[in-house]
């Protein structure tokens, strides 16, 4: 079995170690799969990506991508990476259509290819009739969208979407998780962070992380078969218990 990504110990502490962002995280994600990293706020899902993408140096451990070490071929991996963050990643000043340019032409996709993917993506993200308008006159849940697109245009192996459907209605969340399908029919690979455990039901496998620690990894099914439980939120209540509110 290949696995796209690989991380092997991984670690990110602060303050000289007193704070333990992550802490000895191992994960083998495969290519072609899409990968629900759930957790509470500040369990470390968003430290964990953006070692992963290479926006963070690990304190320790070891991170591959591609079977290439990320710390080292940051660089050269970028150009596979697509990246949706959970800040939007997006110039507020420009207009949709622009933002999706600039970084068409940042990942080198110009002329008609770039124009065709733009209003493929537009379209799906159902942001077409917005295309002219500028970001910051947008709902959050709008500028998702054109993050999401930003991250989409230069057609990356893999995905990483840090709490994608925040801000999103039911209706549009939906949308969102078909479109995933497709993206992973196409062969991509989606590692998305969610503290919404019923979006993690959708996806092909699950890790559980707990204050910088995987604390359980498995598809949706055999997770709740193993706790006898009905939901992904039981199986998440059951293992983290009150400490998930705290954290």
């Amino acid at each position: 079995m290949k696995y796209i990504v690989e991380t092997e110990n991984l670690m990110k502490h602060y303050e000289k170690g007193k704070i333990k962002a992550v802490n000895g995280l191992n994960l083998k994600i495969k290519e072609g799969e899409i990968y629900a990293f759930i957790g509470a706020n500040g369990s470390g899902k968003s430290t964990t990506i953006n070692m992963i993408t290479g926006v963070l140096k690990p304190t320790s451990g070891h991170i591959k991508v591609m079977g290439y070490d990320m710390v080292k071929n940051r660089h050269k991996l970028s150009q596979y990476i697509g990246v949706a963050p959970q800040d939007y990643s997006v110039y507020t000043d420009l207009s949709v259509e622009e933002n999706v340019m600039f970084f068409s032409r940042m990942y080198g996709v110009k002329g008609k290819i770039a124009r065709e993917r733009m209003k493929s993506i537009l379209t799906i993200l159902r942001l077409e009739e917005r295309r002219k308008e500028r970001v910051k006159n947008l709902s959050g849940g709008m500028k998702r969208r054109v993050s999401i697109a930003c991250a989409l245009i230069h057609n990356p192996k893999i995905l990483l979407f840090d709490e994608a459907t925040v801000g999103v209605d039911p209706v549009l969340r939906r949308d969102f998780w078909e479109y995933f399908r497709s993206l992973k029919e196409n062969g991509q690979t989606l590692i998305i962070t969610s503290h919404v455990m019923d979006e993690a039901e959708r996806a092909d496998r699950i890790g559980l992380i707990r204050a910088g620690v995987l604390i359980e990894e498995g598809t949706p099914a055999a997770l709740k078969n193993k706790y006898n439980a009905q939901t992904i939120e039981d199986v998440f209540l059951t293992l983290s218990g009150d400490e998930a509110v705290d954290e």
